[in-house]
């Protein structure tokens, strides 16, 4: 019991300081740019995510990594789901013969 009740209590701490500044964001009101700023940090942080791993899909060969990620953009491009894009690029990675 005591366990389940650290568990709790942990979960609670953790979640009261990331549900506050959701809620006090909300209400206020920010010029234009700073709009558009906040709206591009997702954008930023998934592109510093994904080409670190882009460039090291294969040790030695980053050519690999560039190919699925092109193929990746030009499938979406096309408008296709994203499972499917993710689909292409990992075949493309996995069937290139680099």
């Amino acid at each position: 019991m005591t366990v389940f009740l650290i568990v709790i209590g942990m979960s609670l701490l953790t979640m009261i300081p990331r549900m506050i500044p959701a809620f006090l964001v909300e209400k206020l009101q920010f010029r234009g740019w700073v709009n558009r700023w906040l709206n591009a940090i997702p954008f930023a942080a998934l592109g510093a995510l994904i080409f670190p791993g882009i460039l090291s899909v294969k040790e030695g060969e980053p050519s690999v990594g560039i190919m699925g990620g092109i193929v990746a953009v030009v499938l979406s491009m096309l408008g296709l789901n994203v499972i499917l894009v993710v689909i292409g690029a990992i075949l493309t990675v996995f069937l290139l013969p680099i």
